[in-house]
C-alpha cells in the first residue's frame, strides 16, 4: 500500500463533490475512510452493505476526487485494490440540502448500528450573537483538539452544530 492521507482540508465546491456527497452510503464510506485505507470486501462488511453498491459508490466518490487507490494487495489468485480519502478533512464552504440530509441521514445510520448507548441531544438556547460566536469557536476548539486514542480503539463519530433556527 501507499501513502498515508494528508492532513490537509478539501474545499468541497463543484456540483460533481456536492453530488457525490448527496448520498449516506457516501457519506458512511467517508467516514469508514478517515482512519486508514480499506478495500471493497472490508467497507462492504463495516458498513452491512452488499460490494456492489460499494464498488458504485466509491466509483462516485473517485469521480468527485474525494477518494483515490491506495494500492493494491495480491490474495488467493485475485488483487484487492485499497481506497483511502484524498484529504482528512472536508470543507464545504456552502452546504446544500441535500448534502446535509445525506450526512445526517448517514449519522442516523451510523447510530443505529452502534453497539453500545449513544448520546444524541438537540438543545434550542437563546444567545447573543457574541455569545453564540464564542461557543461555536469553544466547540470547534474542543473538537480539534480530541486526542486520538491509539490503533484498536473504537472508532467514536462526533456530530457538531451550531445554527440560528430560521426567523428568529
Amino acid at each position: 500500500m501507499s501513502q498515508q492521507p494528508d492532513d490537509s482540508v478539501q474545499r468541497i465546491s463543484t456540483h460533481l463533490q456536492h453530488t457525490a456527497l448527496a448520498h449516506p452510503t457516501r457519506q458512511r464510506l467517508l467516514f469508514a475512510l478517515s482512519g486508514r485505507p480499506s478495500t471493497i470486501s472490508r467497507l462492504a462488511a463495516q458498513l452491512g452493505v452488499n460490494k456492489g453498491s460499494v464498488s458504485h459508490h466509491l466509483g462516485v466518490l473517485s469521480e468527485a476526487g474525494l477518494i483515490q487507490e491506495a494500492g493494491t494487495r495480491q490474495v488467493r489468485g485475485g488483487t484487492e485494490r485499497y481506497y483511502r480519502r484524498t484529504a482528512e478533512r472536508l470543507a464545504v464552504a456552502r452546504p446544500r440540502a441535500d448534502g446535509t440530509a445525506a450526512l445526517f441521514g448517514a449519522v442516523a445510520q451510523e447510530l443505529e448500528r452502534s453497539p453500545v448507548d449513544h448520546l444524541l441531544t438537540l438543545r434550542h438556547i437563546r444567545l447573543s450573537p457574541a455569545k453564540a460566536a464564542r461557543l461555536a469557536k469553544a466547540l470547534a476548539e474542543l473538537v480539534d483538539e480530541a486526542e486520538e486514542g491509539p490503533e484498536g480503539e473504537p472508532v467514536h463519530g462526533l456530530l457538531v452544530t451550531l445554527y440560528q433556527q430560521a426567523g428568529t
